[in-house]
């Protein structure tokens, strides 16, 4: 599993996110379904890059992006990305963006300035 097959041309926008128990978990979780929903990427299983299933590493390295979206500054999302290999991705930290883990409202306007803050990095 290389990290140099990620970034192919043509493939896929992949998205894995955060979807822990804390309030910016759950926006995070959102804000990929909703990106997966407008078509401008793929919400993918995190839990396979972790389970190490050769199914879905083999299908992120053929992407063409790569977005890790986490809720706060322990970096789940990010570091089960780098421990399975993958180095050529991009990052949005939900606490990053002005949301407080245990005081982020989950409602449509922190989702949307996430999915605004992903599209970004995923263009």
């Amino acid at each position: 599993m290389s990290a140099e097959k990620s970034g192919a041309c043509g493939g896929p926008k992949l998205i894995f996110a955060c979807s822990g128990a804390a309030d910016v978990g759950e926006i995070a979780d959102r804000a990929a379904r909703r990106i997966t929903k407008d078509g401008s990427g793929n919400m993918f299983c995190l839990a396979g890059i972790g389970g190490g299933i050769r199914g879905i590493i083999e299908r992120t390295e053929a992407a063409s992006r790569i977005l890790a979206i986490d809720g706060c500054e322990l970096d789940c999302v990010k570091n089960c990305l780098h421990k399975a290999g993958f180095e050529a991705f991009k990052h949005l930290r939900v606490t990053d963006i002005g949301m407080r883990k245990g005081q982020a409202a989950v409602n449509d306007e922190n989702i949307a300035t996430v999915v605004q803050h992903a599209a970004a990095l995923l263009a």
